[in-house]
């Protein structure tokens, strides 16, 4: 393995934006998942046909699946941004190149994070969206 520059990143004003909107969706995650777990009833779809019917039925326990999930990706992937330095790049890293290269891998690391918990809140919201009807 090539040594590669270890240097502290600058955040901007959008990682830092990515960064706290994560933090308040994850709050959102777990928050919703509690207010429709005590609301849904025992049996709850869990699984939707390509045409958005519940075509499986299973306990609401596994709802709170989704924000556990959740929290492990956005603590993994915090941690993991933490070491730039290990990622995969199609150039050589040098001092000259690291701060751009690092920053774009991290920001891209920050946009799954959030994409993840926005995608896990929309299936917990879905999810009792379609059971109350």
């Amino acid at each position: 393995m090539e040594n590669r520059p270890k240097i502290k990143l600058n955040l901007s004003n959008l990682d830092n934006i990515l960064e706290l909107t994560s933090k308040v969706l994850l709050v959102v995650l777990w928050a919703l998942t509690l207010f429709t777990y005590v609301k849904l009833p025992e049996t709850i779809p869990i699984h939707f046909n390509a045409s958005g019917k519940a075509d499986n039925f299973g306990s609401k326990a596994t709802l709170l699946l989704l924000p556990f999930l959740g929290t492990l990706f956005y603590l993994g992937l915090t941690q993991l941004n933490k070491y730039p330095h290990i990622f995969n790049y199609m150039t050589k890293i040098t001092v000259d190149n690291a701060q751009k290269h690092y920053s774009t891998a991290t920001r891209m690391l920050r946009f799954l994070k959030l994409a993840v918990l926005i995608i896990f809140s929309l299936l917990i919201l879905l999810t009792y969206m379609t059971t109350i009807g």
